[in-house]
């Protein structure tokens, strides 16, 4: 009988190598450089805050929004990493809800620029360095709420829709060059809901009712998805808690 080859890993890196990830300070960010340095790669994080708790990886202190902020970070990562990052992952973003007549203009708009804007500017200042690297992989974060929307979510929603058109977008004009994962969670259980009005909070049980993911989960496919070998692509990653109310 025909036996398979085993698949010829050759070119690969050891380990996940250097990984950015935007949002690092907390929440999904921080459980995706958790999980990182836990298979072996070393995490950097961009964040405009400071970690929630002690870690030992290093963090600039980055506003997505800032495009020159993202190139000068990126660069110093790469100098400090003999010119090559192995891979990024676009997990910053922020919410405005309520309905579109009630929602501050420059609310609306910071949105649209932290989680659309600012995932496309890190994808472009990283690429002269990902190129340098093996495998190099990106990860961009978009939502469920990029392919359903529910009301009092316009900023949000449209964000992520960009997130989820322009990765794919991508992921064509890199072909064969730089691998390029979409990733879509549901709902998780972080300090993402922190300071919203109740009506736009989950309930309090909804982590115990499985309408929330433990982001470390979450955080386990990126590292799936950064793990292929060479040329082979996760292209798409849909991660929903069990009683996801917000798909399909």
């Amino acid at each position: 009988m025909q036996t398979l080859d085993a698949p010829d890993r050759t070119g690969l890196p050891p380990t996940l190598g250097t990984v950015v990830v935007t949002g690092g300070a907390s929440g999904l960010g921080a459980a995706i450089a958790d999980a990182v340095a836990r298979h072996g790669g070393t995490p950097v994080t961009f964040d405009i805050a400071e970690p929630r708790s002690h870690r030992d990886y290093a963090h600039h202190i980055v506003d997505v929004t800032d495009r020159r902020a993202i190139e000068h970070a990126m660069r110093d990562v790469a100098e400090r990493n003999g010119g090559a990052i192995d891979a990024v992952v676009a997990n910053a973003g922020m919410d405005a809800c309520g309905d579109f007549d009630t929602v501050d203009a420059d609310a609306w708009e910071r949105v649209i620029h932290v989680n659309l804007i600012g995932t496309a500017a890190l994808a472009r200042a990283a690429l002269p360095y990902l190129r340098r690297a093996a495998n190099p992989r990106i990860v961009n974060v978009a939502s469920t709420l990029g392919l359903r929307v529910l009301g009092a979510a316009t900023a949000y929603s449209a964000s992520k829709f960009g997130v989820v058109g322009f990765t794919r977008g991508l992921a064509l004009d890199l072909a064969g060059r730089v691998g390029v994962t979409l990733l879509i969670p549901g709902g998780m259980n972080t300090h993402f809901f922190d300071g919203r009005d109740p009506q736009f909070k989950p309930a309090a049980d909804a982590f115990e009712k499985n309408q929330l993911n433990d982001p470390r989960s979450v955080a386990e496919t990126v590292v799936f998805a950064l793990s292929q070998p060479k040329g082979v692509e996760i292209r798409e990653l849909i991660v929903t808690p069990s009683r996801e109310t917000s798909w399909p």
